[in-house]
């Protein structure tokens, strides 16, 4: 069989021989030692390891690289969203193609071959955000799939008219029901704010991605929904379609508190997505000593079989001042906060970035590095998949759906002894290009 691409000498596993792997028609469709086939285009990854491409599950575009546009003071989350709520106001579309391209271009470059966007859906914005996206998931669909959530940021029943938007923008092609239900004035509220959601996700056949809550406690009974959300998951057989960000609050709770509440993300198979970039930029503010970290309790659901991911959020704007929509510096993040070190370990982070987050957007199915998976892969600049975490490495190649649209070219600016031809000599200082292959 004549290949489409060829990739030789490429480290899959870290415990076996290099592989090569044989993509046809966009999907792996061989990996052994020394295939003996004839390709169109062919790699030679000289012993470089191959991790699935990246996935980013929740991502805000249109409110990336804002953040000197009225710069915080205080750098609080009721700051965040004052001076995002006086900005939103003020979107052209002209704008926010131009930042989401930013975003969407690092992402690319990063190897990520799948986004998972929230653009806001409300009376300050309208349909902007959804609008936008709508344009970019057709010029970038050669690089990087995007999923669109409609997402009621400023909440559903204390804003009227928000609902019309939602179904609005389910009619123009959005994907995915969003949700925001600590954004209401009281827990009566927030519960109709779920039920609403699931109402309009029963409708549209469409999967749910809510921010749960964003808080340091759960006090609060707006902050503390997310058993309601698994129970109303469950009663509706929505099991393995909803999706739940931040869910921050998680991580006050005592053992006995939090094990029940697991038990039923369990049953309804709900995927948590951690956002490490932001919640531990604005967790713990009012703590005067032993500042809360403000993420998720990541081990706990991590071990307890709980599907976990994590990812980016915003990039650059009073959320989240830093970023580049790479996910290996989320994961690296990540990785320290919740003392995740050990081998093991590590390998479920690279897990949470990759395998975890495309089954938190509903693409598992057709995701991996096996035979009969779409051919997204990312070849790093390292020689074990192991390192993946530990050197953030440059990305070699990024392939998505079997053709090569990102290449990193290596030059060996310095080298005291003779350069070896591995990049990985201490001795050595490389310059990096990266260029994208497919125009878009």
């Amino acid at each position: 069989m004549e290949m489409d691409l060829l990739i030789h000498n490429v480290r899959v596993w870290d415990d076996k021989p290099l592989m090569d792997i044989g993509i046809k028609n966009g999907k792996i469709v061989a990996i052994e030692e020394g295939i003996d086939a004839s390709a169109t285009d062919a790699i030679d990854a000289e012993g470089r390891a191959v991790i699935p491409g990246m996935v980013e599950p929740h991502l805000h575009l249109e409110k990336a690289f804002l953040h000197r546009r009225m710069p915080p003071v205080f750098g609080t989350l009721e700051e965040a969203i004052r001076v995002t709520g006086i900005l939103k106001g003020k979107q052209e579309r002209k704008d926010v193609l131009e930042r989401s391209r930013q975003v969407l271009d690092m992402a690319v470059m990063n190897g990520t071959v799948a986004v998972r966007a929230h653009p806001d859906v409300d009376l300050i914005q309208g349909l902007i955000g959804v609008e936008t996206l709508l344009e970019l998931q057709d010029e970038y669909k050669d690089l990087l799939d995007i999923q669109i959530v409609a997402f009621p940021q400023e909440g559903i029943i204390k804003s009227p008219g928000t609902t019309d938007l939602m179904e609005q923008a389910m009619g123009m092609g959005a994907d995915v029901i969003g949700g925001c239900p600590y954004n209401e004035l009281t827990w009566d509220d927030t519960k109709r704010h779920i039920d609403t959601v699931f109402e309009m996700a029963q409708k549209y056949d469409a999967p749910i991605d809510m921010h749960a809550d964003f808080s340091d406690d759960a006090k609060d009974q707006r902050f503390a929904s997310t058993a309601y959300i698994a129970q109303k998951a469950i009663e509706t057989g929505y099991n393995g379609r909803v999706s739940l960000g931040h869910v921050t609050s998680l991580g006050s709770l005592e053992p006995e508190e939090l094990k029940p509440i697991i038990d039923l993300l369990q049953q309804a198979d709900i995927s948590i997505v951690t956002l490490p970039a932001t919640d531990l930029y604005l967790g713990g503010r009012n703590d005067t000593k032993n500042r809360r970290r403000g993420l998720t309790p990541v081990r706990s659901l991590y071990e307890a079989g709980v599907n976990v991911a994590y990812s980016s959020n915003n990039i650059r704007n009073a959320f989240t001042p830093f970023g580049k929509a790479d996910m290996l510096v989320i994961g690296n993040m990540l990785a320290h906060a919740i003392s995740f070190g050990t081998p093991v370990h590590q390998a479920a982070v690279l897990d949470m970035g990759t395998i975890n987050a495309a089954r938190s957007i509903g693409i598992g199915d057709n995701y991996g590095i096996a035979v009969g998976k779409q051919a997204d892969l990312v070849i790093l600049d390292t020689y074990q998949v192991a390192d993946a975490l530990l050197d953030i490495p440059a990305r070699s190649w990024v392939i998505k759906r079997g053709k090569i649209t990102v290449v990193t070219e290596h030059k060996c600016k310095i080298h005291r002894n003779g350069c070896c031809g591995q990049h990985d000599h201490a001795d050595h200082v490389h310059a990096m290009e990266t260029t994208a292959a497919a125009a878009k």
